[in-house]
């Protein structure tokens, strides 16, 4: 689905034809992050189950960490995910999240490729596979650290963004290691009390000189990904000049938002109540956003991570 602001006009096209919508000045931002095998699954002392889900490390194979069952996974219990590779809790957060010690006979990271499974969203309701080892990261994933993929990005391919680099576009590598929080619905009557989960961003001094230079010249910064837009806006300034940097933003874009660097999205379609819709509203506005997903849902477009897409221009 193509949304063009300006106008309001919806129109439907396949994804292959974004290639004709990004111009020969414009820069394609992207999120390198890579899917963490991050849900860990093994046995408590009594041969109970129980569930890791490795949330951002800590260093010294210190992970924060959401368990099941939280009732019985105190400090100082162990979970045996396979021989020679135990999590020890070690200690409750105020968010009632975990910091848990990872110890493996292996390297930690080759315990977690090896025994890990892929955390998919919680709205997918099946174990995960084999194939989603590949069809849950993005041909330009590099650096592990997400608990959930920028599927926006899972629609490209590498023939695809070549074309459209031999076009002109160039592309800019950001990273944000997705958290859980980014499913979290906002329960709450005014968003404004919504609490904004944390995620770690970083904006290479190159990446950062790539989407200034080419904004400069006359070019759009698209964004692939609600994802991409945090960590841009997050790294700009008021002038809209994005700056290098890293650290941790609880940046929360809902209407009414000013937008500083990004000027066109590529995004799914997203839950109800959740802060990414409402991120989308903040860029298309509330109304032609609604008719937009009226008009989605009327033909049939595929939800969620593994649907459809939506370029915003």
């Amino acid at each position: 689905m193509v949304v063009e602001r300006a106008t309001g006009r919806i129109s439907h096209r396949t994804f292959r034809d974004v290639v004709e919508l990004i111009g020969p000045r414009d820069v394609l931002v992207v999120n390198r992050t890579r899917v963490l095998r991050a849900r860990l699954l093994g046995e408590r002392a009594s041969g109970a189950p129980a569930e890791i889900l490795l949330l951002k490390p800590l260093g010294e194979n210190r992970f924060e960490a959401m368990v099941s069952p939280g009732g019985k996974l105190k400090p100082g219990r162990r979970v045996t995910i396979a021989p020679g590779f135990t999590v020890e809790i070690l200690e409750v957060t105020e968010r009632r999240t975990r910091i848990v010690q990872l110890a493996s006979d292996l390297p930690v990271e080759h315990a977690i490729e090896k025994y890990g499974h892929v955390p998919l969203p919680p709205y997918i309701d099946r174990a995960d596979t084999a194939s989603d080892d590949e069809r849950y990261q993005t041909v330009y994933a590099r650096e592990s650290g997400s608990v959930a993929a920028p599927t926006a990005g899972l629609h490209f391919t590498s023939d695809l963004l070549g074309e459209i680099e031999r076009r002109g576009a160039t592309r800019a590598e950001v990273l944000l290691h997705v958290g859980a929080g980014t499913f979290k619905p906002v329960e709450v009557d005014d968003p404004a009390d919504h609490m904004m989960h944390e995620e770690w961003y970083s904006v290479s001094p190159e990446a950062a000189r790539t989407i200034n230079e080419r904004r400069t010249a006359g070019g759009a910064v698209w964004a692939v990904g609600t994802t991409s837009v945090r960590t841009v806006e997050s790294a700009a300034g008021d002038d809209g000049v994005v700056h290098p940097g890293e650290g941790d933003t609880r940046i929360f874009i809902r209407p009414p938002y000013h937008f500083r660097a990004v000027d066109r999205i590529i995004t799914n379609f997203h839950l109800p109540r959740s802060t990414l819709i409402m991120l989308v509203a903040a860029f298309a506005g509330y109304d032609l956003t609604m008719r937009a997903y009226e008009e989605a849902v009327a033909s049939g477009y595929r939800f969620y991570s593994y649907g459809d897409a939506m370029a915003i221009i």
